[in-house]
């Protein structure tokens, strides 16, 4: 998975390369898709950014396709958390954070995150910009079944104990003519604090109708199963153990051939995620794209997905033309279709086209 998404970065940083021989870069990143949304004006120099780690795979590829077509820059991503990360951006050690939820616009332990940002930015609002979205997907390893269906109601009564045995009426009315065995189900969850399980929790509290009774938490707070760290972890625990399932981000499940449970009869797909996406409500102003995911769309969509933005000052912060010229090849619609083999979801054209019309405001 990995080397695939990487060849296709590769390739496309590579064409350009072939392009920059006998075409000047273009020193700006439009606001519409462009012919050659790809042109980069490569001003070098260093970039750190800091936060979360459900961005660390697309990272990781876009920052190798950027200095593929700029040699002379480098560009760093630590994965610390999205915490973490907004504390670094806060006391100007990193150049942007990654973070699985926009700057808070309320107190919480005595900080007001979109206030503290507006002071590291020299008065200058911080934007909130999602580039990066991933699907939750449900992992499941059930010898004979390679297809399944769950209900929201249904994974609520899973992860929290009230729904113990595979064969269950609750499940097999969700799936006809399957043959589902009489065994204990395994539940696994993150023992470590993260996006993914805050996200998740948000979804189970949103779309089972009230069959997840906790507050949505980095810390998982279901009454049943056994904890692992990171996704790696909690996949690795699906694939060794027979009857057993878990949420992890897509593409954890991509990578090892874990099979993923539709929701509600919506099988997670990119194009579904997408819809999704789509539905989102943008809360923010002007160039702060902050969003409301709705995880219970009505035009199809798969609802469990979480967004991740890029925290920039829109003015103000360092090494701000490199950091527009990256933003700015991350966000074009070719980098954004490669997402898809990492097991993310690309942003639809429409908001595709309003990220990079920020990233071309940033000063």
């Amino acid at each position: 998975m990995t080397m695939r998404g990487t060849a296709v970065l590769g390739a496309s940083a590579a064409l350009l390369v072939a392009a920059c021989s006998t075409t000047p870069a273009s020193t700006s990143v439009p606001s519409s898709r462009p012919s050659s949304s790809l042109a980069v004006a490569c001003p070098g120099g260093t970039l750190k950014g800091e936060g979360a780690s459900s961005q660390k795979t697309v990272m990781e590829e876009v920052i190798k396709g950027y200095t593929m077509l700029c040699p002379g820059s480098t560009v760093e991503y630590t994965s610390s958390g999205s915490g973490a990360g907004i504390k670094a951006f806060h006391g100007a050690a990193v150049d942007w954070a990654g973070s699985d939820s926009a700057l808070r616009l309320k107190e919480k332990d005595g900080v007001v995150e979109a206030d503290r940002a507006r002071q590291r930015c020299g008065g200058n609002e911080a934007w909130n910009l999602p580039l990066v979205f991933g699907p939750i997907a449900v992992g499941y390893h059930l010898d004979g079944v390679d297809r399944l269906n769950l209900t929201a109601e249904t994974l609520a009564g899973i992860f929290d104990g009230a729904i113990t045995r595979w064969n269950a009426p609750e499940i097999a009315a969700s799936n006809p003519g399957v043959v589902l065995p009489d065994e204990r189900i395994a539940v696994f969850y993150r023992a470590d604090e993260s996006g993914t399980t805050e996200n998740f929790s948000k979804y189970l509290a949103e779309a089972s109708d009230g069959a997840w009774p906790h507050e949505p938490s980095k810390a998982w707070a279901g009454v049943t199963g056994e904890g692992r760290e990171k996704t790696a972890g909690v996949a690795e625990a699906v694939v060794n153990t027979p009857n057993s399932i878990s949420y992890m981000e897509w593409g954890g499940a991509l990578e090892r051939d874990i099979p993923v449970a539709a929701i509600n009869g919506v099988e997670l797909t990119a194009s579904n995620a997408g819809l999704a996406i789509e539905a989102a409500e943008h809360q923010g102003e002007g160039h702060d794209l902050r969003l409301a995911v709705d995880h219970t769309p009505d035009n199809g969509g798969y609802g469990a997905i979480m967004a991740t933005y890029e925290v920039v000052c829109s003015a103000g912060g360092s090494n701000s033309a490199l950091l527009k010229d990256f933003l700015g090849y991350f966000a074009s619609p070719e980098v954004q279709a490669s997402l898809e083999d990492l097991g993310y979801a690309p942003l639809p054209d429409s908001l595709q086209q309003r990220v990079a019309g920020a990233v071309s405001e940033l000063e």
